[in-house]
């Protein structure tokens, strides 16, 4: 019984994740062209609904990056892959303190329509944040 219900939960949760992702079709023309506009050499996109934002995800090279757009075409944020040892200091130290043994999976630079800038850190199958120097700011759990 209890495998059942672990199954049934596992289903559950993956259509959920996957009720996320949308077709370029189902994008909104004013969002796409947000995106041509900023990115026009863009050929593969990968979009998703996040909080009635849109976020598409596309490669730069070997770089995973991401834009996120709002409903009136504003590019909200951009987030672009970099490698875990450019990460600030303050970030690095915070990690291996709170997290020793465990490696940096990806790592990203976001910056805002204001264009502060913030890390992101994956570890653990944790998302960690932090301030453009480093200081931790907050937990997401993937």
């Amino acid at each position: 019984m209890k495998r059942l219900i672990f199954i049934l939960a596992l289903m559950v949760s993956v259509s959920l994740v996957k009720a996320q992702e949308v077709s370029d079709k189902k994008v909104p023309s004013v969002i796409r062209l947000a995106f041509q506009q900023k990115y026009p050499n863009v050929k593969s996109v990968k979009w998703e609904k996040e909080k009635g934002n849109y976020e598409a995800g596309f490669k730069d090279g070997k770089i995973n990056n991401s834009v996120l757009i709002n409903a009136a075409g504003d590019i909200i944020e951009t987030e672009v892959g970099i490698p875990a040892g450019e990460l600030p200091a303050d970030a690095k130290a915070y990690i291996m303190k709170n997290y020793p043994h465990k490696n940096i999976k990806e790592a990203a630079k976001i910056t805002d329509a204001r264009n502060n800038v913030s890390y992101e850190a994956e570890v653990d199958g944790r998302d960690l944040i932090f301030d453009d120097k480093g200081k931790f700011l907050k937990e997401v759990r993937d």
